[in-house]
């Protein structure tokens, strides 16, 4: 391996750490508070957004059945051609789109406020469209990604998750949730051996 690329390596955790690090101040309690309400009396969440942040929401979709919060990642291809269907009034739609401008989440915006279907955008653009016209919105920071060009989605991916982790964290308490029912549907794996075991 060159020299160079080592160093690249070791610089990205970081610039991954620094982000985490800043993270906490761009915290808003109030749209926090918000969103973990709208997520804890919702029957059923859904989570959109392309790319890595499409990738991202899949895992935010595992998190809250982890949790007994009924949800599913729609993609925003099948979301156009009726698997919002999944989604009826009451329910939440959680939106990730870093720049919020995310020309394919537009149309699932548009079907959620036509239905009476709560939506939460996490971005970085508070301005934008899928920001504006949300519930609640989430701020995402990024500082940079860690490749040397700026573009790939390292940094960011991790500064979703952490929204996403710290969402269920505080679903655990507000819904009084305990490790006995996490057991129940996580018998599987060394997980689910330590949980189970008697």
């Amino acid at each position: 391996m060159k020299k160079e690329s080592l160093q690249a390596a070791k610089t990205a955790y970081g610039i991954e750490a620094e982000c985490l690090q800043n993270m906490l101040s761009y915290f808003d309690e109030d749209a926090f508070s918000a969103a973990v309400e709208l997520l804890k009396d919702a029957p059923r969440i859904g989570a959109s957004g392309c790319g890595h942040s499409g990738i991202i929401c899949q895992h935010f979709a595992h998190l809250m059945c982890c949790i007994e919060r009924p949800a599913r990642f729609v993609s925003p291809a099948e979301a156009i051609h009726g698997a919002t269907g999944f989604l009826q009034e009451g329910d939440v739609m959680l939106l990730a789109s870093r720049g919020g401008k995310t020309a394919e989440l537009l149309p699932i915006l548009d079907i959620c406020k036509r239905k009476g279907i709560r939506v939460i955008t996490v971005t970085e653009n508070l301005e934008s469209p899928l920001a504006t016209g949300a519930d609640v919105v989430l701020k995402q920071y990024v500082n940079r990604e860690t490749d040397k060009y700026n573009s790939q989605g390292t940094t960011s991916s991790t500064a979703l998750c952490m929204i996403f982790h710290a969402l269920q964290t505080a679903l655990i308490e507000e819904t009084d949730y305990k490790n006995e029912q996490f057991a129940v549907i996580h018998p599987g794996g060394a997980v689910g051996e330590r949980l189970n075991k008697k």
